[in-house]
């Protein structure tokens, strides 16, 4: 345990779970998607749908897609920010049935058309967890530059990434493998300590049997 999980992030408040870590959650979504958002569909589970709203859980997602930090004094004035760039966005309920208490669902879609599913819970202390990504299983903290391949489930993807990265002298703190079944579709989630270049994400794009390659960023944060 340290000092950030007895006080919580330096923030807008009034909560870490409800307001922070809903911050969080947009702003990391947004650096998924790799560009601006343009249209947002939101779908609040749980106490995030029962209490959210007083939290200013609504517009601490939406600002975290415009790319503010936690601790922005124009958090509770993102609706207006986000209707004065053009970026559309519905707020909306939904039952997903055992997921934490504070999930979020999203359908982002960004100015050039990149689409991106993403499900992710705030645990609270400000702290967050990518559960989904385009319906497959991702469980990451968003703490870490951050490596997702989506990929048929054959031999070999895994040797290729985890060869490039060692090429490139960069070091895996995690590595998950999912898989929707036998043959199906597959996905690796793997936290860097460094960040990975965008030249080799760009050749993992270019792999057969590489369906997509999302990745987290966390330069100039």
């Amino acid at each position: 345990m340290n000092l950030l999980d007895i006080i919580g992030p330096v923030m807008v408040g009034p909560s870490s779970s409800h307001t922070a870590g809903a911050v969080k959650i947009g702003r990391v979504s947004r650096k998924l998607l790799a560009e601006e958002v343009k249209d947002a569909q939101i779908y609040f589970h749980g106490s995030f749908q029962a209490t959210g709203k007083g939290h200013g859980t609504d517009r601490a997602v939406i600002a975290g897609l415009l790319g503010m930090a936690v601790d922005d004094p124009d958090i509770p004035d993102s609706f207006e920010i986000a209707k004065s760039r053009g970026m559309t966005f519905t707020l909306n309920g939904i039952d997903l049935g055992e997921a934490h208490p504070n999930t979020v669902k999203m359908n982002l879609t960004g100015v050039t058309g990149r689409t991106l599913e993403i499900v992710a819970a705030s645990i609270g202390g400000g702290q967050i967890q990518i559960q989904e990504l385009d319906g497959l299983s991702a469980n990451f903290s968003g703490d870490y530059p951050t490596l997702i391949v989506h990929n048929v489930d054959q031999p070999g993807h895994v040797t290729e990434v985890a060869s490039m990265l060692a090429h490139k002298s960069i070091n895996i703190a995690t590595v998950k493998l999912y898989r929707d079944g036998r043959g199906g579709r597959a996905v690796m989630v793997v936290e860097c300590d460094q960040e990975v270049p965008r030249e080799s994400i760009e050749w993992l794009e270019h792999l057969e049997g590489i369906l997509k390659v999302t990745y987290l960023s966390l330069a100039g944060e």
